[in-house]
Protein backbone atom coordinates (compact mmCIF):
# COMPACT_ATOMS: atom_id res chain seq x y z
CA UNK A 1 0.00 0.00 0.00
CA UNK A 2 3.17 2.25 0.98
CA UNK A 3 4.51 1.45 -2.32
CA UNK A 4 0.99 2.45 -3.95
CA UNK A 5 1.02 5.95 -2.61
CA UNK A 6 4.61 6.68 -3.32
CA UNK A 7 3.89 5.67 -6.80
CA UNK A 8 0.39 7.93 -7.23
CA UNK A 9 2.14 10.64 -5.66
CA UNK A 10 5.40 10.64 -7.99
CA UNK A 11 2.82 10.07 -10.98
CA UNK A 12 0.87 13.56 -9.77
CA UNK A 13 4.80 15.03 -9.14
CA UNK A 14 5.73 13.74 -13.05
CA UNK A 15 2.52 15.44 -14.67
CA UNK A 16 2.26 18.57 -12.90
CA UNK A 17 2.45 22.12 -14.73
CA UNK A 18 4.18 23.66 -11.98
CA UNK A 19 7.86 23.21 -11.38
CA UNK A 20 8.88 21.75 -8.25
CA UNK A 21 12.22 21.96 -6.49
CA UNK A 22 13.43 20.63 -2.99
CA UNK A 23 16.87 21.95 -1.70
CA UNK A 24 18.52 20.54 1.67
CA UNK A 25 19.26 22.84 4.31
CA UNK A 26 22.76 21.90 2.96
CA UNK A 27 22.44 23.43 -0.48
CA UNK A 28 21.37 20.65 -2.31
CA UNK A 29 19.02 20.00 -5.11
CA UNK A 30 17.17 16.64 -3.34
CA UNK A 31 14.52 16.78 -6.01
CA UNK A 32 12.89 18.31 -9.00
CA UNK A 33 9.90 17.48 -11.16
CA UNK A 34 9.87 17.10 -15.15
CA UNK A 35 8.27 20.61 -15.15
CA UNK A 36 11.28 22.65 -13.33
CA UNK A 37 13.45 21.08 -15.33
CA UNK A 38 11.68 22.35 -18.45
CA UNK A 39 10.21 25.90 -17.07
CA UNK A 40 13.89 26.62 -15.39
CA UNK A 41 15.36 25.63 -18.57
CA UNK A 42 17.72 23.08 -16.96
CA UNK A 43 18.93 19.43 -17.13
CA UNK A 44 18.32 16.80 -14.61
CA UNK A 45 22.23 15.40 -14.61
CA UNK A 46 23.26 18.56 -14.12
CA UNK A 47 20.68 19.37 -11.29
CA UNK A 48 20.28 16.86 -8.80
CA UNK A 49 22.61 16.38 -6.40
CA UNK A 50 24.21 19.50 -6.69
CA UNK A 51 24.49 22.60 -5.06
CA UNK A 52 21.87 25.22 -5.78
CA UNK A 53 24.62 28.19 -5.10
CA UNK A 54 26.65 26.58 -7.87
CA UNK A 55 23.69 26.43 -10.62
CA UNK A 56 22.24 30.33 -9.71
CA UNK A 57 24.40 32.19 -8.09
CA UNK A 58 26.63 32.90 -10.69
CA UNK A 59 23.69 33.91 -12.69
CA UNK A 60 23.05 37.89 -11.95
CA UNK A 61 20.28 38.24 -14.06
CA UNK A 62 18.14 35.81 -11.86
CA UNK A 63 18.86 37.17 -8.43
CA UNK A 64 15.19 37.80 -7.66
CA UNK A 65 14.95 33.92 -7.92
CA UNK A 66 17.77 33.07 -5.97
CA UNK A 67 17.22 35.72 -3.07
CA UNK A 68 13.74 33.78 -2.90
CA UNK A 69 15.35 30.60 -2.05
CA UNK A 70 17.37 32.22 0.18
CA UNK A 71 14.86 34.02 2.04
CA UNK A 72 13.45 30.74 2.41
CA UNK A 73 15.97 29.20 3.72
CA UNK A 74 16.94 31.82 6.29
CA UNK A 75 12.90 32.55 7.42
CA UNK A 76 12.50 29.20 8.18
CA UNK A 77 8.97 30.40 9.83
CA UNK A 78 6.68 31.43 7.07
CA UNK A 79 5.87 31.02 3.62
CA UNK A 80 7.33 33.45 1.03
CA UNK A 81 5.54 34.14 -2.45
CA UNK A 82 6.51 36.36 -5.27
CA UNK A 83 6.27 37.57 -8.52
CA UNK A 84 9.65 37.33 -10.72
CA UNK A 85 11.08 37.82 -14.02
CA UNK A 86 13.53 34.61 -14.80
CA UNK A 87 15.62 34.77 -17.89
CA UNK A 88 16.84 32.11 -20.27
CA UNK A 89 19.35 33.53 -23.15
CA UNK A 90 17.33 36.27 -24.46
CA UNK A 91 13.90 34.57 -23.41
CA UNK A 92 11.75 36.38 -20.51
CA UNK A 93 9.27 34.44 -18.31
CA UNK A 94 7.33 35.74 -15.62
CA UNK A 95 7.44 33.28 -12.57
CA UNK A 96 5.37 33.19 -9.71
CA UNK A 97 7.38 31.55 -6.71
CA UNK A 98 5.78 30.13 -3.42
CA UNK A 99 8.42 28.60 -1.24
CA UNK A 100 7.85 27.29 2.05
CA UNK A 101 10.03 24.84 4.62
CA UNK A 102 9.75 21.15 4.46
CA UNK A 103 8.71 18.56 7.55
CA UNK A 104 9.71 15.15 8.22
CA UNK A 105 8.21 13.60 11.61
CA UNK A 106 7.91 17.74 12.70
CA UNK A 107 12.02 17.95 11.88
CA UNK A 108 12.26 20.75 8.98
CA UNK A 109 14.89 18.89 6.59
CA UNK A 110 14.54 21.61 3.53
CA UNK A 111 12.55 23.96 1.35
CA UNK A 112 10.27 23.20 -1.29
CA UNK A 113 10.06 25.99 -4.28
CA UNK A 114 6.59 25.38 -6.59
CA UNK A 115 6.76 27.86 -9.41
CA UNK A 116 4.59 28.25 -12.17
CA UNK A 117 5.48 29.98 -15.41
CA UNK A 118 2.55 32.95 -15.68
CA UNK A 119 4.10 34.59 -19.40
CA UNK A 120 1.39 33.62 -20.94
CA UNK A 121 -1.20 35.41 -18.47
CA UNK A 122 1.27 38.21 -17.89
CA UNK A 123 1.46 38.51 -21.45
CA UNK A 124 -2.56 38.67 -22.05
CA UNK A 125 -3.11 41.03 -19.45
CA UNK A 126 -0.68 43.50 -20.60
CA UNK A 127 -2.80 43.35 -24.17
CA UNK A 128 -5.53 43.83 -22.37
CA UNK A 129 -4.08 46.76 -20.88
CA UNK A 130 -2.35 47.76 -24.00
CA UNK A 131 -6.00 47.23 -25.60
CA UNK A 132 -7.70 49.73 -23.02
CA UNK A 133 -4.89 51.89 -23.87
CA UNK A 134 -5.35 52.01 -27.25
CA UNK A 135 -8.90 52.12 -26.95
CA UNK A 136 -8.55 55.39 -24.42
CA UNK A 137 -6.34 56.74 -27.25
CA UNK A 138 -8.54 56.14 -30.32
CA UNK A 139 -11.47 57.38 -28.33
CA UNK A 140 -9.34 61.07 -27.70
CA UNK A 141 -7.87 60.98 -31.64
CA UNK A 142 -11.87 60.59 -32.69
CA UNK A 143 -12.70 63.89 -30.52
CA UNK A 144 -9.66 64.94 -31.32
CA UNK A 145 -10.65 64.82 -35.04
CA UNK A 146 -14.22 65.86 -34.47
CA UNK A 147 -12.86 68.92 -32.79
CA UNK A 148 -10.65 69.66 -36.12
CA UNK A 149 -13.27 68.62 -38.56
CA UNK A 150 -15.94 70.66 -36.76
CA UNK A 151 -13.27 74.10 -36.71
CA UNK A 152 -12.06 73.19 -40.39
CA UNK A 153 -15.87 72.96 -41.22
CA UNK A 154 -16.71 76.34 -39.68
CA UNK A 155 -14.25 78.11 -43.06
CA UNK A 156 -14.68 74.89 -45.54
CA UNK A 157 -17.19 72.77 -46.74
CA UNK A 158 -17.58 69.23 -45.70
CA UNK A 159 -16.32 68.00 -48.67
CA UNK A 160 -13.08 70.03 -48.47
CA UNK A 161 -12.62 69.40 -44.74
CA UNK A 162 -12.61 65.18 -45.52
CA UNK A 163 -9.96 65.69 -48.26
CA UNK A 164 -7.58 67.04 -46.51
CA UNK A 165 -8.28 65.09 -43.01
CA UNK A 166 -8.39 61.33 -44.96
CA UNK A 167 -5.93 62.31 -47.78
CA UNK A 168 -2.29 61.90 -47.10
CA UNK A 169 -1.34 64.04 -49.33
CA UNK A 170 -4.33 66.28 -47.95
CA UNK A 171 -2.16 68.96 -46.21
CA UNK A 172 0.84 69.35 -48.88
CA UNK A 173 1.43 72.15 -51.02
CA UNK A 174 0.52 72.03 -54.79
CA UNK A 175 -2.57 71.62 -56.64
CA UNK A 176 -4.10 69.12 -60.09
CA UNK A 177 -5.98 70.76 -62.88
CA UNK A 178 -9.76 70.31 -62.89
CA UNK A 179 -12.98 71.14 -64.53
CA UNK A 180 -15.37 72.14 -62.28
CA UNK A 181 -18.01 75.18 -62.23
CA UNK A 182 -17.32 77.66 -60.21
CA UNK A 183 -20.42 80.14 -58.53
CA UNK A 184 -19.27 83.71 -57.88
CA UNK A 185 -22.65 85.95 -55.74
CA UNK A 186 -22.62 89.00 -54.38
CA UNK A 187 -24.84 91.06 -52.36
CA UNK A 188 -26.04 94.95 -54.47
CA UNK A 189 -25.47 97.70 -52.38
CA UNK A 190 -23.55 95.89 -49.34
CA UNK A 191 -21.33 98.50 -48.74
CA UNK A 192 -23.64 101.49 -48.66
CA UNK A 193 -26.39 99.59 -46.60
CA UNK A 194 -22.97 98.77 -44.34
CA UNK A 195 -22.16 102.47 -43.42
CA UNK A 196 -26.02 102.72 -42.36
CA UNK A 197 -26.36 100.20 -40.71
CA UNK A 198 -25.28 99.01 -36.70
CA UNK A 199 -22.14 96.71 -36.80
CA UNK A 200 -24.30 94.07 -34.57
CA UNK A 201 -27.37 94.12 -36.79
CA UNK A 202 -25.56 93.92 -39.99
CA UNK A 203 -23.41 90.84 -38.79
CA UNK A 204 -26.42 89.17 -37.73
CA UNK A 205 -28.09 90.24 -40.87
CA UNK A 206 -25.46 88.87 -42.82
CA UNK A 207 -24.55 85.64 -41.03
CA UNK A 208 -28.23 84.58 -41.75
CA UNK A 209 -27.84 85.14 -44.78
CA UNK A 210 -25.15 83.27 -45.45
CA UNK A 211 -26.09 80.15 -43.58
CA UNK A 212 -29.39 80.05 -45.81
CA UNK A 213 -27.01 80.52 -49.25
CA UNK A 214 -24.49 77.39 -47.24
CA UNK A 215 -27.36 75.20 -46.99
CA UNK A 216 -28.36 75.79 -50.99
CA UNK A 217 -24.98 75.46 -52.01
CA UNK A 218 -24.34 72.34 -50.55
CA UNK A 219 -27.57 70.72 -51.20
CA UNK A 220 -26.37 70.55 -54.76
CA UNK A 221 -23.12 68.99 -53.45
CA UNK A 222 -20.72 72.45 -53.78
CA UNK A 223 -18.55 73.41 -52.01
CA UNK A 224 -17.47 76.67 -50.26
CA UNK A 225 -13.93 78.24 -51.04
CA UNK A 226 -14.52 81.13 -49.32
CA UNK A 227 -16.78 83.95 -48.02
CA UNK A 228 -15.62 87.20 -48.88
CA UNK A 229 -17.18 89.80 -46.98
CA UNK A 230 -21.00 89.45 -48.46
CA UNK A 231 -19.73 87.32 -51.55
CA UNK A 232 -19.16 83.99 -51.70
CA UNK A 233 -17.18 81.99 -53.98
CA UNK A 234 -17.80 77.68 -54.48
CA UNK A 235 -17.19 75.33 -57.03
CA UNK A 236 -18.67 72.30 -58.11
CA UNK A 237 -17.09 69.07 -58.92
CA UNK A 238 -14.25 68.66 -56.81
CA UNK A 239 -12.84 67.92 -54.43
CA UNK A 240 -15.72 65.47 -55.28
CA UNK A 241 -16.03 65.04 -58.91
CA UNK A 242 -19.61 64.91 -60.39
CA UNK A 243 -20.69 64.65 -63.88
CA UNK A 244 -23.28 67.50 -63.31
CA UNK A 245 -21.56 69.93 -61.98
CA UNK A 246 -22.78 72.66 -64.12
CA UNK A 247 -26.28 71.62 -63.85
CA UNK A 248 -25.46 71.49 -59.77
CA UNK A 249 -24.16 74.75 -59.95
CA UNK A 250 -27.49 76.74 -61.84
CA UNK A 251 -29.88 74.46 -59.31
CA UNK A 252 -27.97 75.56 -56.35
CA UNK A 253 -27.82 79.18 -57.81
CA UNK A 254 -32.26 78.99 -58.49
CA UNK A 255 -32.07 77.62 -55.02
CA UNK A 256 -30.17 80.45 -53.32
CA UNK A 257 -32.24 83.59 -55.40
CA UNK A 258 -35.57 81.53 -54.23
CA UNK A 259 -34.96 81.68 -50.61
CA UNK A 260 -34.04 85.58 -50.75
CA UNK A 261 -37.81 86.34 -50.48
CA UNK A 262 -37.59 84.13 -46.85
CA UNK A 263 -34.91 86.16 -46.21
CA UNK A 264 -36.28 89.38 -46.71
CA UNK A 265 -39.21 88.73 -44.58
CA UNK A 266 -37.22 87.38 -42.06
CA UNK A 267 -35.00 91.05 -42.63
CA UNK A 268 -38.85 93.22 -42.30
CA UNK A 269 -39.53 91.08 -39.21
CA UNK A 270 -36.38 92.66 -37.64
CA UNK A 271 -36.63 96.24 -38.99
CA UNK A 272 -32.84 94.72 -41.48
CA UNK A 273 -33.54 96.07 -45.03
CA UNK A 274 -34.19 94.38 -48.13
CA UNK A 275 -31.12 92.28 -49.73
CA UNK A 276 -30.72 91.69 -53.60
CA UNK A 277 -28.16 89.42 -54.77
CA UNK A 278 -26.92 88.55 -58.12
CA UNK A 279 -25.24 85.26 -59.31
CA UNK A 280 -22.56 84.43 -62.04
CA UNK A 281 -21.35 81.14 -62.86
CA UNK A 282 -18.54 79.88 -65.10
CA UNK A 283 -17.03 76.78 -66.24
CA UNK A 284 -13.67 75.64 -67.23
CA UNK A 285 -10.26 74.06 -66.52
CA UNK A 286 -8.63 75.52 -63.05
CA UNK A 287 -5.97 74.33 -60.57
CA UNK A 288 -7.25 72.96 -57.54
CA UNK A 289 -5.28 72.34 -54.33
CA UNK A 290 -3.58 73.86 -51.09
CA UNK A 291 -2.21 77.49 -52.07
CA UNK A 292 -0.07 79.35 -50.07
CA UNK A 293 3.26 78.71 -47.90
CA UNK A 294 3.81 75.49 -45.44
CA UNK A 295 3.15 78.15 -42.60
CA UNK A 296 -0.29 79.53 -43.85
CA UNK A 297 -2.12 77.70 -46.61
CA UNK A 298 -6.08 77.80 -47.98
CA UNK A 299 -7.23 75.32 -49.81
CA UNK A 300 -7.76 77.46 -53.12
CA UNK A 301 -8.73 77.68 -57.18
CA UNK A 302 -7.02 79.92 -59.28
CA UNK A 303 -7.07 80.30 -63.62
CA UNK A 304 -8.24 82.14 -65.94
CA UNK A 305 -11.87 80.80 -65.67
CA UNK A 306 -12.15 81.91 -61.98
CA UNK A 307 -11.33 85.20 -62.77
CA UNK A 308 -13.90 84.91 -65.49
CA UNK A 309 -16.63 84.35 -63.50
CA UNK A 310 -15.99 86.94 -61.43
CA UNK A 311 -16.67 89.40 -64.35
CA UNK A 312 -19.89 87.38 -65.20
CA UNK A 313 -21.37 88.24 -61.57
CA UNK A 314 -19.96 92.16 -62.14
CA UNK A 315 -22.67 92.23 -64.89
CA UNK A 316 -25.69 90.93 -63.13
CA UNK A 317 -28.57 92.68 -60.76
CA UNK A 318 -30.43 91.63 -57.73
CA UNK A 319 -32.13 88.74 -58.72
CA UNK A 320 -30.43 87.50 -61.70
CA UNK A 321 -28.36 84.67 -62.24
CA UNK A 322 -26.17 84.65 -65.21
CA UNK A 323 -24.65 81.10 -66.99
CA UNK A 324 -21.66 81.15 -69.45
CA UNK A 325 -21.76 79.61 -72.76
CA UNK A 326 -19.53 76.86 -71.31
CA UNK A 327 -21.49 76.01 -68.42
CA UNK A 328 -24.56 76.05 -70.85
CA UNK A 329 -22.75 73.62 -73.34
CA UNK A 330 -22.70 70.94 -70.39
CA UNK A 331 -26.34 71.29 -69.15
CA UNK A 332 -28.46 68.80 -70.66
CA UNK A 333 -31.25 68.94 -68.94
CA UNK A 334 -33.77 71.98 -70.05
CA UNK A 335 -32.83 75.53 -68.94
CA UNK A 336 -35.67 78.46 -68.89
CA UNK A 337 -33.81 81.49 -70.28
CA UNK A 338 -34.90 85.22 -69.47
CA UNK A 339 -32.88 86.43 -71.76
CA UNK A 340 -29.25 86.66 -73.11
CA UNK A 341 -26.78 89.59 -73.41
CA UNK A 342 -23.68 90.06 -75.69
CA UNK A 343 -20.79 91.60 -73.15
CA UNK A 344 -17.13 91.93 -73.78
CA UNK A 345 -15.07 91.20 -70.27
CA UNK A 346 -12.27 92.24 -69.67
CA UNK A 347 -9.57 89.23 -70.16
CA UNK A 348 -11.49 87.16 -72.52
CA UNK A 349 -11.39 86.73 -76.00
CA UNK A 350 -13.74 89.26 -77.94
CA UNK A 351 -17.55 88.68 -77.12
CA UNK A 352 -19.10 86.42 -74.67
CA UNK A 353 -22.99 86.04 -75.07
CA UNK A 354 -24.47 85.24 -71.33
CA UNK A 355 -27.61 84.02 -70.70
CA UNK A 356 -30.25 84.37 -67.55
CA UNK A 357 -31.34 81.45 -66.25
CA UNK A 358 -34.57 81.07 -64.11
CA UNK A 359 -35.00 77.54 -64.27
CA UNK A 360 -34.02 74.41 -64.99
CA UNK A 361 -35.65 71.01 -65.57
CA UNK A 362 -35.75 67.70 -64.11
CA UNK A 363 -34.08 65.69 -61.84
CA UNK A 364 -33.63 69.65 -60.25
CA UNK A 365 -37.22 71.35 -60.97
CA UNK A 366 -35.86 74.94 -59.83
CA UNK A 367 -37.24 77.93 -61.13
CA UNK A 368 -38.23 81.79 -59.67
CA UNK A 369 -40.71 83.76 -60.62
CA UNK A 370 -39.95 87.13 -62.10
CA UNK A 371 -43.32 88.31 -62.84
CA UNK A 372 -42.72 91.49 -60.43
CA UNK A 373 -40.37 92.24 -62.49
CA UNK A 374 -42.41 93.46 -65.44
CA UNK A 375 -42.12 97.59 -65.73
CA UNK A 376 -45.37 99.39 -65.58
CA UNK A 377 -46.12 102.34 -67.88
CA UNK A 378 -46.32 105.53 -65.70
CA UNK A 379 -49.10 108.46 -66.76
CA UNK A 380 -46.65 111.17 -65.66
CA UNK A 381 -42.38 111.17 -65.91
CA UNK A 382 -41.08 111.52 -62.64
CA UNK A 383 -38.16 114.38 -62.65
CA UNK A 384 -35.16 112.47 -60.37
CA UNK A 385 -31.36 113.58 -60.32
CA UNK A 386 -28.66 111.04 -60.17
CA UNK A 387 -24.94 110.61 -60.07
CA UNK A 388 -22.72 107.94 -61.58
CA UNK A 389 -20.71 105.46 -59.84
CA UNK A 390 -17.50 104.97 -60.90
CA UNK A 391 -15.85 101.54 -58.82
CA UNK A 392 -17.43 101.82 -55.35
CA UNK A 393 -17.20 105.64 -55.43
CA UNK A 394 -19.91 108.64 -56.42
CA UNK A 395 -18.71 111.21 -58.57
CA UNK A 396 -19.64 114.91 -57.18
CA UNK A 397 -21.68 115.67 -60.82
CA UNK A 398 -25.39 115.67 -60.41
CA UNK A 399 -26.79 114.38 -63.32
CA UNK A 400 -30.68 114.56 -64.46
CA UNK A 401 -33.87 112.54 -65.51
CA UNK A 402 -36.88 111.04 -65.55
CA UNK A 403 -38.41 107.63 -65.07
CA UNK A 404 -40.86 106.66 -67.65
CA UNK A 405 -41.52 103.39 -66.20
CA UNK A 406 -41.20 101.33 -63.16
CA UNK A 407 -41.09 97.55 -61.65
CA UNK A 408 -40.48 96.44 -58.17
CA UNK A 409 -37.12 96.08 -58.97
CA UNK A 410 -36.29 98.26 -61.49
CA UNK A 411 -37.39 101.05 -64.02
CA UNK A 412 -37.12 102.99 -67.16
CA UNK A 413 -35.18 106.18 -67.56
CA UNK A 414 -35.09 109.19 -69.76
CA UNK A 415 -32.18 110.97 -70.00
CA UNK A 416 -29.77 113.11 -72.13
CA UNK A 417 -26.79 112.05 -70.37
CA UNK A 418 -24.52 109.60 -72.31
CA UNK A 419 -24.38 106.26 -69.83
CA UNK A 420 -22.57 103.12 -70.37
CA UNK A 421 -24.45 99.60 -70.53
CA UNK A 422 -23.36 97.94 -66.98
CA UNK A 423 -22.67 101.26 -65.48
CA UNK A 424 -23.80 102.28 -62.37
CA UNK A 425 -25.93 105.41 -61.19
CA UNK A 426 -27.28 106.48 -57.55
CA UNK A 427 -30.81 108.08 -58.36
CA UNK A 428 -31.89 109.93 -54.86
CA UNK A 429 -35.05 108.44 -54.21
CA UNK A 430 -35.70 108.35 -50.50
CA UNK A 431 -32.33 107.69 -49.94
CA UNK A 432 -29.86 106.30 -52.09
CA UNK A 433 -31.13 104.06 -54.71
CA UNK A 434 -28.49 102.14 -56.44
CA UNK A 435 -29.13 100.98 -59.93
CA UNK A 436 -27.15 99.34 -62.91
CA UNK A 437 -27.88 99.91 -66.29
CA UNK A 438 -28.87 96.71 -68.01
CA UNK A 439 -29.67 98.14 -71.54
CA UNK A 440 -30.31 101.02 -73.62
CA UNK A 441 -32.69 102.35 -76.27
CA UNK A 442 -31.29 105.62 -77.69
CA UNK A 443 -32.03 107.89 -74.74
CA UNK A 444 -34.03 105.61 -72.80
CA UNK A 445 -32.13 103.32 -69.77
CA UNK A 446 -33.37 100.18 -68.32
CA UNK A 447 -32.32 100.13 -65.24
CA UNK A 448 -32.05 97.06 -62.53
CA UNK A 449 -32.23 98.28 -58.99
CA UNK A 450 -28.98 97.11 -56.97
CA UNK A 451 -29.73 98.41 -53.44
CA UNK A 452 -33.09 99.61 -52.47
CA UNK A 453 -33.32 102.48 -49.42
CA UNK A 454 -36.15 102.12 -46.92
CA UNK A 455 -37.57 105.25 -47.93
CA UNK A 456 -38.07 104.11 -51.40
CA UNK A 457 -42.09 103.37 -51.09
CA UNK A 458 -42.95 106.56 -49.00
CA UNK A 459 -41.07 108.04 -51.72
CA UNK A 460 -43.12 106.38 -54.75
CA UNK A 461 -46.51 106.98 -52.97
CA UNK A 462 -45.75 110.84 -52.82
CA UNK A 463 -44.94 111.44 -56.41
CA UNK A 464 -49.09 109.78 -56.76
CA UNK A 465 -47.81 107.07 -58.89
Amino acid sequence: MEQLHSLFLENILKNMSEGIMVIGFDGVIKFANQAAFSILGLKEENTIGNKFASLFFEDEKNDDFSQNVLDSIYDRNKEHQTLIKYYIDDKILHLRVLSSFLTENQEKIGVIIVFSDLSELIDLKDAVKSMEKIKALNNQLEIRNKLISDTFGRFLSDDIVKQILDTPEGLKLGGNKHEITILMSDLRGFTAMSERMDASDLIEMLNHYLGEMTDAIQKYHGSIIEFIGDGIFAIFGAPLASENHAAQAVAAALEMQKRMDGINAWNKNRGFPNLEMGIGINTGDVILGNIGSEKRTKYGVVGKHVNLCGRIESYTVGGQVLISPYTKALITQELEIAKKMVVYPKGANGELELSQVTGIGEPYNVHVDLSDSVLRQLEHPIAISFHKIDGKHEDSKTLYGGLIAVARDGALMESDVALEVYGNILINAGGKLFCKVIDKQDDRYVLQYTSIPTGYAAWLKNTNI
